[in-house]
């Protein structure tokens, strides 16, 4: 067996994905919620997704986790829940990595699927985060008051799921494609 090692260019590309992914969840619309406190339209998931599908499930993950969680810092509403980002957005990136792992990065129905299947699984991560973190411990909701804070958050969760789904199998096989191009993978 050959050992694995971590070449510069990969963690060149990993450091590349995590700026990009810190700044698609700045570029954002951020809509105030009377229960749940904000939710936001957004383009950071697309970039965790792409960061999956490019890099593999470990760096793709470390990118995504680490691109979403830099933003929270620096953000004030979201910084005392950077780690919990870290952690949600970097399945993101592991989920589409891990389907993407044994097919071609450069088939967009495979890519489809990881990103499909990423954002699923952040989805629901996201929205138990909702429901027991911020709704039961952090804001002492009732149930049903949690259930509405998972509701009003829902648009914009499917929203920017399926503007991932959209853009990030685009973006996967025409990067991959320029990347193949000139000798980058």
């Amino acid at each position: 067996m050959k050992p694995q090692t971590l070449s510069t260019k990969k963690i060149v590309l990993t450091a590349l994905l995590a700026a990009l992914t810190a700044a698609g969840s700045a570029l954002r619309i951020t809509l105030p919620v009377d229960i749940a406190g904000t939710t936001a339209f957004h383009l950071g998931n697309i970039l965790c997704a792409l960061s999956g599908i490019l890099l593999g499930p470990w760096l793709g993950g470390l990118a995504a986790g680490l691109g979403s969680a830099i933003y929270d810092m620096f953000n004030p509403l979201y910084i005392s829940e950077c780690w919990l980002t870290f952690l949600m957005k970097g399945a993101y990136g592991l989920v589409a990595g891990l389907i993407i792992r044994g097919g071609r990065k450069n088939n967009y129905g495979q890519a489809l699927a990881a990103t499909s299947c990423g954002a699923v699984s952040y989805g629901i991560l996201y929205l138990a985060k909702t429901y027991f973190y911020s709704g039961l411990l952090l804001k002492g909701l009732s149930h049903e008051a949690a259930l509405l804070a998972v509701i009003s958050k829902l648009p914009a969760t499917i929203f920017n799921a399926v503007v991932a789904i959209i853009g990030a199998p685009l973006l996967a096989v025409v990067i991959t494609k320029a990347l193949k191009q000139n000798h980058l993978t």
